[in-house]
């Protein structure tokens, strides 16, 4: 039995900045959600309208991952409280 194909995660500098600023409960948080969202971004995720920050979000808790999906990778552009985030 093989596992699953997980997908790349790969951050722009902006969304590194952002992990950054979060506190330690967050930052805990999202590695959960994104450790889920490589095995399945588009069960876990909702297409954007505004396609001017990306194409797709997911969520936790009061925060949300801006991302982008290129072949096997995921391009997370920003991660932020959802107050902020689509500024």
């Amino acid at each position: 039995m093989t596992s699953p194909q997980r997908y790349e995660l790969l951050y722009t500098r902006r969304a590194l900045r952002d992990v950054d600023c979060l506190d330690p409960v967050a930052r805990k948080r999202l590695a959960r959600r994104l450790e889920a969202l490589r095995l399945d971004p588009l069960g876990l995720s909702q297409k954007l309208v505004n396609s001017k920050i990306g194409q797709y979000r997911c969520r936790f808790g009061d925060y949300r991952v801006v991302f982008d999906l290129h072949g096997r990778g995921i391009v997370v552009l920003r991660v932020g409280h959802r107050r902020e985030i689509y500024r």
